[in-house]
């Protein structure tokens, strides 16, 4: 649906209504008060105005969803404390972190589109798209998703789970990566694993995708089988990588917010015999 055909991208105070709900973000943290960080127009009206920026996120039957990027540190109006975005990643729904996330990458492209990338001037904003327009060359700029592969790699009863060497954490979760130019997914996927841990997959199997915003990517999740090889993690990518059974797995991403742990929970399922 054309966001145009909700609410106009960047709207003035005055097409605001009670229903609409704000993400109030201050550089790269958004503003929070305990677990929430969805405000109402009474609550930041004080902050509209000036040098901020309010753009339109998303709509529902609800009403609208806005960003609204401040100059001044708010958290003293709000009550609020600054949180990153990855720090709310297990403690929202997948609606709340979904909008959050829209909000973070359109924050990062906007930013990083004010100049032509042919020419190097100064961009304008589309008045009736999401895109930005160059005046001098005439070249239209729309936000750029990054597609990328996220596999779980599967033996009988047994699942490879690793965990990153670049977050330290104690999560385990499934190994993913970028495509390169030229590649398919199926191609990605197979690379990925081969240079992460050695390993060498077949029957590669598309599952799901999902929106993720670190940094803008679609991940397209799938399932591969494993066919040779002993595992050898990636120095300076993968910290540690093991098979485990279904039934004694760590620390995994939760199904309810990320695609990791849905395809680890699906095959889990399967393995189990359930639906």
């Amino acid at each position: 649906m054309d966001v145009m055909a909700a609410a106009n991208i960047f709207p003035t105070h005055n097409e605001l209504t009670e229903t609409d709900q704000f993400i109030v973000f201050f550089g790269e943290r958004l503003a929070t008060r305990q677990t929430k960080f969805l405000w109402n127009l009474s609550e930041i009206n004080h902050l509209l105005g000036g040098g901020d920026k309010l753009i339109f996120i998303d709509v529902s039957a609800d009403g609208s969803y806005y960003l609204l990027q401040v100059d001044e540190d708010p958290t003293g109006s709000l009550g609020a404390n600054l949180q990153s975005l990855r720090s709310l990643l297990f403690s929202q729904s997948e609606l709340a972190f979904t909008l959050a996330g829209k909000a973070a990458q359109l924050i990062d492209w906007y930013g990083s589109h004010r100049f032509c990338g042919a020419c190097g001037t100064e961009t304008l904003n589309h008045p009736e798209q999401r895109a930005v327009i160059c005046h001098s060359c005439k070249r239209h700029y729309f936000p750029r998703i990054n597609p990328c592969a996220i596999m779980l790699i599967v033996d009988g009863d047994k699942i490879l789970l690793a965990r990153s060497a670049r977050f330290k954490s104690n999560f385990f979760s499934c190994l993913a990566g970028f495509m390169e130019v030229g590649e398919t997914a199926e191609e990605t996927v197979a690379r990925e694993v081969r240079e992460e841990v050695g390993l060498e997959i077949e029957n590669i199997r598309y599952l799901k995708s999902q929106s993720w915003p670190f940094p803008s990517q679609l991940m397209l999740g799938f399932i591969a089988d494993y066919k040779s090889g002993d595992i050898v993690p990636e120095p300076g990518e993968i910290e540690e990588a093991n098979w485990y059974h279904v039934d004694e797995l760590p620390v995994v991403p939760s199904a309810d917010i990320s695609v990791a742990g849905e395809l680890i929970q699906y095959y889990v399922r399967q393995v189990r015999g359930q639906s």
